[in-house]
């Protein structure tokens, strides 16, 4: 039999308290989780009371039914940190797409500023190419009709046209003056007599309406109703610009001012039917009236350069179908 060696006992009685001790250590640490568990899961249960959606609502339940711990196929395994990241992602790219149409906009901007920049550059040089013509009407009238008759026919026409539109004798002016601003007080105080008689006076109706509304100007012109032609033919002249009575409507509307009393005006439309067009069925009609009208303003130097022209440009009708009005219009008139 095998002695026990007693001296030994005490490195033994170390070994065995040694190895205990990791077990005890062990056994408490597990107590330790679950009195911590326990703890959790009472908490929880007090949670379930105290708030609402104690049915698992919000709360998972202490019991569950059997679920399978498998994970459904397809279902990729993120964390919120990757998903967090994709998002980032998705953000910096729209963030480079949103600066790239930015930079873009602003080029297409800086074009058109470069554009608009030469276009304002090069405006002023076109601009002065339009507005003398605008600024200077009474030349711009004057010169056509120096470059197609000479120098004579410049110098009579500049005359006619002072003389028509802007009245230079001082003393001549307010005998003419008065009759123009009493005339046209005559259609206000119409009478039923005379509306009823204006109405009488029956507009053609055909075909052509321009020829019906200047052949009704002249059966008022006719009928001695001056202010109802003149605004019928003015009215025709507004409708009808390039109808073939053109000439003969503006040579009748200076007459009807004419025979109303009214020599300025009329003036003036007779000298603009001569220089709408020399060749125009009434432009020497006009030319003779225009002498006529300068003789009532007492204009005579003007008149006479009135009837000078016409027998320069119209020799046939100075000798034939107007030649009893030029010789009774150059009787009256002396010229030098």
């Amino acid at each position: 039999m095998t002695k026990f060696n007693w001296a030994k006992r005490p490195l033994l009685t170390g070994l065995a308290l040694a190895l205990a001790v990791p077990v005890s250590a062990q056994n408490t640490d597990t107590s330790g989780d679950v009195r911590l568990r326990k703890l959790e899961a009472e908490v929880a249960a007090l949670q379930r009371q105290v708030f609402p959606g104690g049915d698992g609502k919000y709360f998972a339940p202490l019991v569950q039914p059997g679920q399978s711990a498998a994970a459904t196929p397809g279902t990729p395994a993120t964390t919120p940190v990757t998903d967090l990241l994709a998002r980032m992602d998705a953000v910096e790219a729209q963030l480079a797409r949103i600066t790239a149409q930015n930079e873009e906009t602003q080029n297409k901007l800086s074009q058109l500023e470069a554009k608009l920049a030469a276009l304002s550059a090069a405006a002023p040089a076109t601009v002065p190419a339009t507005t003398p013509g605008a600024g200077a009407p009474a030349a711009a009238t004057a010169a056509p009709a120096a470059t197609t008759v000479g120098a004579t026919t410049s110098t009579n026409l500049s005359a006619m046209t002072g003389g028509a539109s802007a009245p230079k004798p001082a003393t001549a002016q307010p005998a003419t003056t008065k009759p123009a601003a009493t005339a046209p007080a005559k259609p206000a105080a119409a009478s039923a007599d005379r509306v009823a008689a204006v109405k009488a006076v029956e507009k053609p109706v055909t075909a052509d309406a321009g020829d019906d509304d200047y052949s009704y100007g002249f059966r008022l012109w006719e009928a001695k109703f001056y202010p109802e032609a003149q605004q019928q033919l003015k009215l025709y002249l507004q409708k009808h610009p390039r109808h073939g009575r053109v000439s003969f409507a503006r040579n009748l509307l200076g007459r009807a001012y004419l025979d109303e009393g009214n020599p300025r005006e009329a003036a003036s439309w007779f000298l603009q039917n001569y220089q709408a067009g020399k060749t125009g069925e009434r432009a020497p009609d006009s030319l003779l009236f225009l002498a006529e009208a300068m003789h009532r303003l007492k204009d005579t130097n003007r008149a006479c350069v009135a009837l000078a022209q016409f027998v320069d440009d119209y020799p046939r009708e100075a000798a034939g179908r107007l030649k009893g009005q030029y010789d009774a219009t150059r009787a009256k008139v002396k010229c030098s």
